[in-house]
């Protein structure tokens, strides 16, 4: 992959890791940390414990995801460094900048992606 093009897409890595932090912080409210954000989420619930019980569970789940996918940012921005970024994790071929596109932290080509989902290897989506 020629630099231009690495270049363009940790510009694009970059960005979407700066948006990813900011939404992180908002749904801590700010400085706080998780379990602090919780508790004040409790206390400003109302008398319906349950459905407090699930919008922190959903938040607990957004933020797990979220956290995942700047692991998988952070991942590419390595390649990225390293020079093996577009390149298959697996089979080394180039993957396809279309896909990069889509999915900038895209670790496998189509087909090893493919293989390894058949295989039950699990998906996770921020490094389709």
């Amino acid at each position: 992959m020629s630099q231009n093009i690495s270049d363009t897409f940790a510009a694009q890595l970059q960005a979407m890791r700066a948006d990813l932090l900011a939404q992180l912080r908002a749904q801590r409210g700010g400085r706080i940390g998780r379990a602090e954000a919780a508790a004040q989420a409790r206390e400003e619930a109302s008398d319906d414990w349950a459905q407090a019980d699930a919008e922190r569970d959903l938040a607990f789940a957004l933020e797990e995801r979220e956290s995942a996918e700047l692991v998988a940012i952070d991942e590419a921005l390595k390649r990225v460094a390293d020079g093996s970024y577009g390149l298959c994790v697996d089979c080394g071929v180039p993957i396809a900048t279309a896909r990069l596109h889509a999915n900038p932290t895209a670790m496998r080509c189509v087909d090893c992606q493919g293989r390894l989902e058949k295989a039950g290897g699990g998906v996770s989506a921020p490094s389709l």
